[in-house]
């Protein structure tokens, strides 16, 4: 094993520079001390709404070394999915849904996964060592370690940005039995802006650098399985997975590059502006045609059509109303109840 060998870092950012990964950086196992007393406040809080599995891992997930005792360095790693158009241009337009940036392309779990894949097995190769590869479904905290791997820092919306892409970097881990030289953090670049605190529709910071996930779009599309508060629904317009509205407004995007963007990730037609009409109408098999190898498949056709349907009432369109009433009759009952809350905002043919 070749300890803290300079060559050997260089190598394998060039390795992985060469499998797409846009950012690279080495931090060592302790190097984010705080960020387990950070979950444990949090958790505490109950801002992760209906995660119980962030509860359930919170012991793993507190650092490196409580998940794996002997990882001695994190290497972190990031692909660029930037946009080439305004993420908020569909805002104008009701009749469509809105579906976050990282969806419309290819599932970056299957991307990431293939590529550090590659590069672990590259690095086991070269210097003989253990492994254990990571992409966000595992309990590791990437935003913390990728911060302090120099790869960007957590804004105040709580996520990574980058110098270099900005606000639009999908983020991986390797832990390794490897010391590693380490690579050099740099301080928050934030300043006084909260651009993304005064972005969010529906206040889900409560202070700069704290989310309340469910007042969070994201989480209220994604990760929340029963109807959605009343409180929000006109606040998510017609947001119909995820929101891209903290992410959108920070300046440091003036610096992302579109032509970075791993290829894999770049958007589906048929994801950029779905008519809400074709998303009302899916049934279990047509939606998993439709979303075949996204990452919205893993929501399945019921959270979906309840989304579009939320969507569908703030719309305005009367055109919308023969097929919410067909849906006020589905088997789904939170589908049902979305339908008949979109039909009392519409003005009926």
């Amino acid at each position: 094993m070749r300890t803290g060998n300079h060559n050997l870092r260089q190598s394998l950012e060039k390795e992985a520079t060469k499998l797409g990964f846009c950012a690279f950086g080495v931090a060592p196992a302790d190097a984010a001390p705080l960020s387990g007393a950070r979950l444990s406040e949090w958790l505490a809080g109950g801002a992760h709404g209906d995660m119980i599995w962030m509860e359930e891992t919170a012991a793993r997930r507190s650092s490196p070394k409580a998940l794996w005792s002997d990882v001695k360095s994190v290497i972190s790693l990031g692909m660029s999915y930037a946009p080439g158009r305004d993420p908020l241009a569909l805002a104008a337009h009701p009749e469509a849904g809105r579906i976050s940036v990282y969806a419309q392309g290819g599932d970056y779990h299957d991307t990431m996964k293939k590529a550090l894949k590659h590069l672990a097995r590259w690095l086991v190769a070269e210097a003989g060592c253990e492994l254990k590869v990571f992409v966000d479904t595992a309990p590791v905290m990437e935003k913390p370690l990728a911060e302090a791997a120099g790869l960007g820092w957590q804004g105040k919306h709580t996520n990574l940005v980058s110098r270099e892409d900005g606000s639009w970097l999908f983020l991986g881990a390797i832990f390794t039995t490897l010391e590693l030289e380490p690579s050099e953090s740099h301080a928050t670049r934030c300043g006084s802006c909260t651009r993304c605190l005064d972005a969010c529709p529906t206040n889900a910071f409560p202070a700069p650098y704290r989310l309340d996930a469910r007042r969070c779009i994201s989480y209220l599309t994604i990760e929340h399985k029963g109807p959605i508060p009343e409180e929000f629904r006109e606040a998510i317009g017609n947001r119909i997975y995820g929101c891209d509205d903290c992410l959108a407004v920070c300046p440091w995007n003036r610096f992302a590059d579109a032509a970075r963007a791993n290829a894999a990730f770049l958007p589906r037609a048929e994801l950029v502006a779905p008519a809400l009409s074709d998303l009302l109408a899916l049934d279990d098999a047509s939606f998993r045609q439709v979303f075949a190898g996204s990452p919205i498949k893993r929501i399945g056709r019921g959270r979906m059509v309840r989304n579009a349907a939320i969507a569908a009432g703030n719309s305005g369109r009367e055109e919308l109303v023969p097929v919410l009433q067909r849906l006020v009759g589905d088997e789904d009952p939170v589908v049902a109840e979305a339908a008949t809350w979109a039909l009392s905002r519409l003005p009926i043919l």
